[in-house]
């Protein structure tokens, strides 16, 4: 190899090796500073990309995970206050009991009829007192099927016993159900949905004797429990074709809907409805009672029963939703867990290699400095031979 003094080329490939090395060098020492492997687009942008959607799925998860115990606080407030309704519609019972007899006069009666009326004004209290984050809770909550439906006002000729929405909007549905198809389609309008109930249904195309069957309009959010013959709070029992024409309003409610999904769409939310729990509402429809005398007492017995069983049912679906959200709080968990442990996998730097990385960049990078000082002196052997 030549002398040369103008370009110097061991000094140039040392300088190269150099500038490469502290370039490593620096980079694991941003890596080991940060913990993290990935730190800007560069370092992996296929994998930047990929973290970054894991990162907005997890933090959405984190928020379900809020929605979800909250909704279950607000759930454990509603059910509370319909313990103490149940307690005082039973003690109305003592007294409507109590007035039925014909041992207590009209005159012993103002006095159970005013601890009566005294009761009914605090249920109406109680209801539209239990609120959550400004929310009443107990007047009607989220959406709910109207009392008007005709479906439900003609249940005596449809069989129709009751239904429950879940995450159904609002509007009003219409049954084609012809007879002899084993089919019902349920439609707003917007969206229908025809099932096959001919599996539900006995060899007359009827509910059987004594038995209560659901209609499962799921794409719907809607289910409709058809009754049979000699069914207990039934007025009348279904057979196939009953419910042509009939109507099912879903009226509008505020609130009821929960976010326990990181996405939009039904599947994300868990939709809950609770019905007016006042006892001048139409639910329990307690206002028209009395007990003050006995044959309205009597009357009040029977109707006091029916609130109770309003009452148990909706407490039953508070404690099956939070249920659900129970199950919801602890896949959420999980989900959190492995997606976190995903993202870890692309954005976390592994210590010990980058320790391992960085002590060999350290050590290349003396020793090219070292050998660029050698470098250097090279070119001064030239003067030797000037002398």
């Amino acid at each position: 190899m030549p002398l040369r003094v103008n370009n110097n080329i061991a000094a140039i490939n040392a300088r190269r090796r150099l500038n490469a090395n502290n370039t490593d060098l620096n980079l694991r020492l941003e890596r080991l500073s940060s913990g993290m492997r990935l730190n800007r687009a560069a370092d992996d942008a296929a994998g930047l990309s990929i973290r970054e959607g894991m990162r907005a799925e997890i933090s959405g998860l984190k928020m379900d995970l809020t929605n979800a115990e909250q909704g279950t606080n607000l759930l454990q407030v509603a059910e509370g206050s319909m313990n103490e309704i149940n307690a005082m519609l039973i003690r109305m019972r003592e007294l409507a009991v109590q007035s039925a007899s014909s041992t207590v006069t009209d005159l012993n009666r103002q006095s159970i009829q005013a601890e009566y009326t005294q009761i009914t004004a605090e249920i109406d209290r109680i209801s539209n007192s239990t609120t959550y984050n400004d929310q009443v809770l107990l007047t009607g909550y989220g959406n709910h099927v109207d009392s008007t439906s005709t479906a439900v006002t003609a249940s005596a000729a449809s069989g129709v016993v009751d239904m429950k929405i879940s995450g159904a909007t609002s509007g009003t549905y219409t049954f084609v159900d012809n007879a002899g198809d084993s089919e019902i389609t349920l439609g707003n309008g917007v969206v229908t949905q025809t099932i096959s109930v001919g599996q539900i249904l006995d060899s007359n195309l009827a509910v059987a004797t004594g038995t209560s069957v659901v209609a499962n309009f799921d794409r719907l959010g809607i289910q409709v429990t058809l009754a049979g013959h000699n069914v207990t709070n039934a007025t009348g029992s279904y057979v196939d074709g009953r419910l042509n024409s009939q109507t099912l309003i879903v009226a509008a409610g505020t609130g009821g809907s929960f976010q326990v999904g990181p996405d939009d769409g039904i599947n994300n939310r868990l939709e809950v409805s609770i019905i007016d729990m006042r006892a001048t509402g139409q639910n329990l429809n307690l206002g028209i009672t009395s007990v003050a005398d006995i044959s309205s007492s009597r009357s009040a017995i029977t109707q006091i029963d029916q609130a109770i069983t309003k009452v148990s049912n909706q407490r039953g679906e508070i404690g099956a939703w939070q249920n659900r959200l129970a199950f919801t709080v602890a896949y959420t968990e999980n989900s959190i867990e492995n997606i976190q442990n995903s993202e870890a996998s692309i954005s976390d730097a592994d210590v010990a290699a980058e320790v391992t990385q960085f002590t060999r960049a350290q050590i290349l990078s003396q020793a090219a400095s070292a050998m660029l000082a050698q470098a250097n002196t090279v070119p001064q052997t030239a003067l030797s031979l000037l002398k």
